[in-house]
């Protein structure tokens, strides 16, 4: 098995989650509902948690300890994809990005839960609970926004076309693909986005929504090799401010 390999795989997913984390739990104390306030602090302390677990993984393969990993890198060393360090906007924006991040991680989880890495194959069978409870939420709102009112309809349709190159970026290929795949870690991101691109279609086609041609669109990439917007480094200062202050402070 290549560590490498895995290591590239579990970093990406381990940043995506925390920084999405972190994302989601800007929402606390200003969703637009009381219900919806609660449900993105909840799905943001399941995102940490899981990233928190990857970090865990990653240091049993010879990686820094969790909090070294996640509080003391620059922008240019990590690597999520730019989706997830985008600014929360508004809450159409925030909602799309979920179902679109949502969907393909449980899609992820779901093909990892065969991984000839045991203790990936294990996590992604734990956490299969708190992942249909995201796509779940994503997709309840999606169908019930996308087919209320002409402006809910039209601020979800102007997300989506902006954040959909953006969501591309998940599935940017590591220089290990072929190690992943061929070692049995992982089915690869060409896999996981057909699988992706399948499943928000059904969704979106219960709406009045349209599904930008994604053939057409240039997806967003850099993120997995370090290149991130303006957003991501002012977040980590945020993010790593207790730990500066209290190294010894727990998650």
């Amino acid at each position: 098995m290549n560590n490498e390999a895995l290591k590239e795989l579990l970093y990406k997913m381990a940043d995506d989650l925390l920084i999405l984390g972190h994302r989601n739990s800007e929402w606390t104390g200003l969703g637009p509902l009381l219900e919806e306030d609660i449900a993105f602090s909840s799905m943001a302390q399941d995102k940490i948690g899981q990233s928190y677990a990857l970090y865990q993984m990653l240091q049993t393969i010879g990686e820094q300890e969790p909090d070294t990993a996640a509080f003391t890198r620059t922008a240019n060393q990590f690597h999520n994809c730019q989706l997830v360090e985008l600014p929360n906007g508004e809450y159409d924006f925030s909602l799309i990005r979920h179902f679109l991040f949502d969907t393909a991680d449980a899609l992820r989880w779901q093909m990892l839960a065969q991984s000839a890495y045991e203790p990936l194959a294990q996590l992604a069978r734990k956490i299969r609970g708190e992942l249909r409870y995201h796509t779940l939420h994503a997709n309840t709102w999606i169908q019930q926004l996308g087919t209320a009112t002409d402006e809910s309809i039209s601020r979800l349709q102007t997300s989506l076309a902006y954040a959909l190159p953006f969501a591309l970026g998940i599935f940017e290929e590591s220089p290990y693909e072929n190690d992943v795949i061929s070692s049995g870690i992982f089915g690869g991101e060409q896999e996981l986005k057909i699988k992706w691109i399948k499943k928000i279609d059904e969704i979106i086609s219960q709406t009045q929504l349209q599904l930008p041609p994604i053939p057409t669109l240039s997806p967003v990439y850099g993120g997995r090799i370090g290149k991130h917007t303006g957003h991501l480094q002012p977040l980590l200062n945020e993010m790593s401010e207790v730990f500066r202050i209290d190294p010894s402070a727990e998650w």
